[in-house]
């Protein structure tokens, strides 16, 4: 029975923030746990902490970057100095500054053309087969990291049964849009279960109150390039078929 799910997050623009807030909103290198998460949740439909919070509980997550794309950084404005409609104050009354209407100033990061793989594993394989059902007819419409980054192909890259997140980034399969690197291997990025890896917050604890809990990953693990078809006629991937 397959213990880990795959998705293939590929598109013209992914954001998925880590630090930002208020004006400045960054992007991590590679998705998040707590933006994957709230990509399943959104496909399954999900809004209560109660139903969301076991999705992040019950897995471990693993990145393989194969296209890391290009960090770009978009200047724009929000408000437009008009009065109506505007900003509004922690009180609900219109923004003012310097006598007239507040325009808020932003900056916002994204990474172009990226594709990435995700290994999510648990050893609920009932959880499994609804994560992957739902992804392939999602409740809502699902993005990367941000509403206005929509894939470019179907998020739901398969199944499989792996004894590690290692293995199953090394066997996943290779996007065909994407052109191989010329190095051998991929930076890899592997949730641990120890505090040695590097301390990050995006265990999602509540997504009501945009709590994070700490997490810790190996951000440089070297994940081999999988041979494509082409390549080698005795390549298998482990990846059951996708549900109808």
């Amino acid at each position: 029975m397959p213990n880990t799910l795959f998705l293939r997050l590929e598109g013209p623009l992914q954001a998925w923030g880590e630090r930002g807030r208020w004006s400045v909103r960054d992007t991590a290198l590679e998705p998040t746990k707590s933006g994957v998460i709230g990509l399943i949740a959104c496909a399954m439909g999900y809004k209560h902490d109660e139903q969301i919070r076991p999705l992040s509980e019950k897995t471990r997550m693993g990145v393989r970057c194969d296209a890391p794309g290009q960090l770009i950084t978009d200047y724009h404005t929000v408000g437009g100095g008009y009065l109506y409609p505007t900003l509004l104050t922690a009180e609900g009354k219109p923004k003012i500054s310097s006598g007239r209407p507040h325009t808020e100033i932003t900056w916002r990061d994204y990474l172009c053309d990226a594709s990435f793989l995700v290994a999510l594993q648990t050893d609920d394989e009932a959880l499994i087969e609804q994560m992957a059902y739902y992804l392939q007819n999602p409740v809502w419409p699902v993005y990367l990291g941000r509403k206005s980054c929509l894939p470019s192909r179907p998020v739901y890259d398969g199944v499989g049964d792996f004894d590690s997140l290692e293995a199953a980034l090394k066997a996943g399969q290779w996007s065909e849009t994407v052109k191989p690197p010329q190095s051998p291997t991929v930076r890899g990025v592997l949730e641990t279960d120890n505090l040695r890896g590097s301390r990050r917050r995006d265990q999602l604890l509540s997504r009501r109150y945009r709590l994070f809990g700490p997490r810790y990953t190996d951000n440089n693990y070297p994940i081999p390039v999988p041979l494509l078809p082409e390549e080698s006629d005795d390549v298998s991937i482990e990846v059951t078929a996708k549900y109808e």
